[in-house]
């Protein structure tokens, strides 16, 4: 695995800038492949890892860049949960571990680095040198991965009985007998609303 610094490079060039939760990300995902031994997520390893983010900000794009892991590929899964955590499942052994943030890491940033007023430059120095234990809590979990959810996996296309939408990976509701995308299964579910 490439070093702290040359993710940091890598992560900064892929979200735009640098920042504290780029930091936290990239050392979130450096630690996940370490405790599963996987030393090379975006080379011999990459199809070895699935990881499930759950929060969408700074440390997603990292925790991408460090484990190759991309929704485009179906390795990266995303959980609405607001939190700086994520799971990262060695599809292979089938051996998973959570890793979160520790609120705490922000009273320890203040107190390694009292000098530097900027909240974020505080943060952002504080998070490459705190210990693992101090940043993050770590618990081995169980994930359940169905064979649709991994990467690879083909299934059937089917169009949606009312808007005639292309559905994939089974992502339908069935009402009176018609396959329906979820949009048009609950419309006022829907993220958007047509003009």
């Amino acid at each position: 695995m490439q070093t702290l610094d040359e993710l940091l490079i890598d992560a900064a060039a892929a979200h735009g800038h640098l920042c504290a939760g780029q930091v936290l990300g990239v050392r979130m995902a450096m630690l996940g492949c370490a405790r599963l031994g996987i030393d090379d997520p975006r080379g011999k390893d990459r199809k070895r890892l699935v990881t499930f983010v759950e929060i969408d900000r700074c440390a997603t794009d990292a925790i991408g860049v460090v484990t190759g892991c991309r929704l485009g590929k179906r390795a990266l899964k995303f959980r609405d949960w607001g939190k700086m955590a994520a799971t990262f499942v060695d599809v292979e052994t089938n051996r998973a571990i959570r890793i979160s943030a520790l609120e705490s890491s922000k009273d320890a940033a203040r107190e390694l680095h009292p000098e530097i007023e900027n909240k974020n430059q505080q943060q952002m120095l504080a998070y490459r040198e705190l210990s693992d234990d101090i940043l993050f809590r770590e618990e081995w979990v169980r994930v359940a991965l169905d064979a649709k959810e991994f990467p690879g996996y083909k299934s059937e296309r089917i169009a949606c009985a009312v808007c005639g939408e292309g559905i994939n990976y089974e992502r339908y509701t069935v009402r009176a007998g018609k396959k329906l995308c979820y949009g048009c299964a609950t419309p006022e579910d829907r993220y958007y609303q047509t003009l």
